[in-house]
């Protein structure tokens, strides 16, 4: 989808508005089309919500650079976790309609919604209850993937793209790219069948069918909470994703960073400290973005509840002991 979007030089260079933090897919393939970036940042203060005034800064900041022709938004997010509300995706395809935006909607996490008062909105179901003239002239790709949320977490590949409003040309150059591609294995495109015609009430397999995308989900089944409230700075909000964003808090030393001398990042200092004292392996969150002066890790909330809360003790005990000797 990317390939038929990117075109242009310099100025006219086509420009891709993706969020901050975002899975790194995005600005690596943005960097291998030599696509222009057009970051636009989530509100951590409001759970990651998107802000279309947001939206409306970092366009007017790329069009000083850039062309920029595409908004991808993730929802649920990742590595965020958030799920946007439907006044939202309305918001976001008004905006999109208004200035003229292919949207990319990365919807791979549907099936991971679990907190209270959240649902998931296909931005395709949203686009087409608006009506004219949103329905009839919003281009929309839908992605999604039997990686997350099925038996194919993570291992069995496999997933779908859904265009809406494409010019039928342009779709048949679409069709053209897709067939120069490889495949995903059997397997997947087994499971991939089976989830794009899920068997219905009645049939053998309905319950069993139904029963798995729940089964793996560990902890966040039992309690969804569980890693809310850790004590690395203000609890986050987490309404769906397999994955937790916490912030680490730090109180600049008037003496440099340990993590300076060796050129790692803050947070990357300190995942491997975490690493190294407790065995705890995370993500830090400098390889997904964020706003300067404040540090991420993401970890996972896939273990059960036992697991996960002994290692969040631990992780508890590092951080006290973390602050307490560099902050």
């Amino acid at each position: 989808m990317l390939k038929l979007l990117v075109a242009g030089s310099g100025q006219s260079r086509t420009g891709v508005m993706i969020p901050i933090p975002q899975y790194p897919l995005y600005s690596a393939a943005l960097a291998e089309l030599e696509a222009v970036q057009v970051n636009y940042y989530l509100n951590e203060e409001r759970g990651w919500a998107l802000d279309v005034a947001e939206l409306r800064r970092a366009l007017a900041e790329g069009r000083r650079r850039c062309c920029p022709r595409a908004l991808c938004i993730i929802n649920p997010g990742n590595p965020t976790g958030q799920v946007q509300s439907r006044e939202c995706i309305e918001d976001v395809i008004k905006f999109a309609y208004e200035e003229k935006l292919f949207l990319l909607a990365d919807e791979v996490y549907q099936d991971n919604v679990y907190a209270e008062g959240s649902a998931f909105h296909s931005f395709k179901k949203v686009l087409m209850q608006l009506g004219p003239p949103y329905s009839e002239s919003v281009e929309l790709a839908s992605f999604h993937s039997i990686s997350k949320g099925y038996m194919g977490e993570c291992g069995l590949r496999g997933g779908y793209m859904e265009v809406v409003n494409l010019d039928p040309l342009v779709k048949e150059q679409l069709a053209k790219l897709v067939s120069v591609r490889l495949c995903p294995p059997v397997p997947g495109q087994v499971v991939l069948d089976v989830v794009m015609d899920p068997p219905q009430p009645g049939d053998p397999s309905y319950e069993r069918f139904h029963a798995v995308p729940t089964a793996g989900w560990g902890s966040v089944g039992q309690d969804p909470h569980v890693a809310s409230g850790m004590s690395t700075g203000a609890p986050q909000p987490h309404k769906g994703l397999l994955l937790l964003p916490p912030r680490v808090v730090l109180i600049p030393n008037p003496c440099p960073f340990p993590g300076q001398a060796q050129n790692q990042a803050p947070d990357m200092f300190f995942c491997m400290r975490l690493l190294e004292e407790t065995g705890i392996c995370v993500v830090p969150g400098s390889g997904f973005g964020q706003r300067e002066g404040t540090f991420h890790f993401r970890m996972t909330i896939l273990p059960p509840t036992e697991k996960l809360q002994v290692l969040l003790e631990k992780l508890s005990s590092f951080y006290t002991k973390f602050v307490r000797e560099f902050s």
